[in-house]
Order: structure tokens, then sequence, then C-alpha cells
């Protein structure tokens, strides 16, 4: 076996601090939030995953992920709404599944900021499709369903 060949079976390590903070686009997030895209493995698989960090009041747009989504809420409160389901809280530890295709949102609470780890595939060579802002109004309804 060729020295080349032994590399592609290698396993690969990215450092930590080898990825640059990127701040999360006005055209898909409102407020402040900063995402670490941690890695995008090499095809043939298509997974990612990065850290997002959402300051208060902070939230994604409307969005959905053709083959879903997971989050890992690591730190702080936030808040997820699938598009006709109650507003729910999330904390550290809490595991949410996004069904594929399935409209949603997520990020902190209006007064707690709110940090996760996101996992998806992509299709075609897109993760994710986005869509309108989460309003205001939308976004502070209540009750927020907390179990």
């Amino acid at each position: 076996m060729s020295e080349s060949d032994k590399s592609s079976e290698d396993m690969q390590i990215q450092r930590a601090g080898s990825t640059e903070a990127i701040e999360g686009p006005a055209e898909t997030f409102t407020g402040n939030v900063r995402i670490d895209t941690m890695f995008s493995a090499p095809e043939p698989s298509r997974v990612g995953l990065a850290v997002v960090n959402f300051e208060p009041g902070a939230r994604t747009h409307w969005h959905s992920h053709p083959l879903g989504q997971i989050l890992l809420v690591t730190d702080g409160v936030g808040w997820t709404q699938c598009e006709g389901g109650p507003k729910t809280e999330i904390r550290p530890g809490d595991l949410i599944w996004c069904n594929c295709g399935r409209r949603h949102w997520h990020g902190a609470t209006d007064k707690t900021a709110m940090q996760h780890v996101a996992i998806q595939e992509a299709q075609d060579g897109k993760p994710v499709d986005w869509f309108e802002a989460v309003t205001d109004d939308v976004y502070l309804a209540g009750p927020v369903k907390k179990d």
C-alpha cells in the first residue's frame, strides 16, 4: 500500500480553534448570532456540524432541512417551534430532532443566551432551505411549553 493510500484511510483531526467563527447573516438570523462551523465531512459523507451561539432575543429565520437536523443544547435557555406547533423551552442536555422538510426556528429566549450544536446532512449539496424572518409577534407569543 502506498503512502497516499494510507493517508486516505487515516483519521482526520481538526484542532480546536482551527476554524474561524462567523457572524450569523441577517438574511437568515435575527439578532446577534455567532456560528463556529466545525466541519463538513468529505464525500461520500453528507454530514456537517456547527456550534451556534445566540445572544438574548436572537433566533434563526424559519427554515427546513431536507434530511432533518439534530440540535444538542449545551448552554443557556432557548426556544424552538415547528410551524403550527407550540413554542417549547430547550435547556442544556436537551436533544431536539427537527424533522425532514418541516419548517421551524430556534434561538435564545428574550432574556437568556443559548448555545447549541447543530448536526445536519446535505441533500444534493444543500443542508438547509431558508425562509422569512420569525416576527417579534411570533417569537414573543406565549405560552411556552416547558416539559
